[in-house]
C-alpha cells in the first residue's frame, strides 16, 4: 500500500505551506491583511497536520525509498520586499496551496475506496479549507495585480 507515501507528502506539504504563509506574513507586515489573515491560514494548516496524525499512526508514513524522487514541495526560500515582492510571494503560496489541494483530493479517492470514513472526514473538512485559502490567494492577487504591473516608478 502506497497511501503512507501521499500521506507523508501531505504533511509535509501542510508544514511548508504553513512555513510560507509565516514568511509572508511577517516579509509583508506592513499590509494588515496579508500579515493576519497568512498567520490565520498557517495556523490552520498546523491543524490539518494534527488532525492526520491518527491516519499516520494507522497507516504509517512513507518509507523515503518508496518515494518517487521529485515527489516532494519546495517551500519559499526567503520572502521578497515590495508590492511586486508580495504578489510574487502569494503566486508562491498559491502553487504551494494548489499542490495541498490536488494531494488532498488523491487521499480524499483512497478514503472513498478503502472505505476509511475517519480518513473521509479529516479530508471533507480540511479540503474545504485549503479551498478557501486557494480563493483568498487568488482575490489577494486579482486586487494587487494592476497596480503592481502597471504602476510607473
Amino acid at each position: 500500500m502506497k497511501l503512507p507515501v501521499y500521506l507523508s507528502l501531505l504533511v509535509e506539504s501542510e508544514r511548508t505551506l504553513a512555513r510560507g504563509y509565516r514568511q509572508v506574513a511577517q516579509a509583508h507586515g506592513d499590509e494588515p491583511d496579508v500579515h493576519f489573515l497568512c498567520l490565520t491560514l498557517a495556523g490552520q494548516c498546523d491543524t490539518h497536520v494534527r488532525m492526520l496524525q491518527p491516519s499516520l499512526d494507522r497507516y504509517g508514513t512513507g518509507d523515503a525509498g518508496d518515494e518517487p524522487e521529485r515527489l516532494h514541495a519546495d517551500g519559499l526560500d526567503e520572502a521578497r520586499e515590495g508590492p511586486l515582492g508580495l504578489l510574487r510571494d502569494l503566486q508562491d503560496l498559491y502553487l504551494l496551496a494548489s499542490l495541498v489541494d490536488v494531494t488532498w483530493n488523491m487521499i480524499k479517492q483512497v478514503a472513498q475506496a478503502l472505505p476509511d470514513r475517519e480518513l473521509l472526514k479529516v479530508v471533507t473538512d480540511c479540503d474545504k479549507e485549503t479551498g478557501v485559502h486557494l480563493r483568498w490567494l487568488l482575490g489577494r492577487m486579482k486586487q494587487a495585480a494592476p497596480q503592481v504591473l502597471i504602476a510607473v516608478k
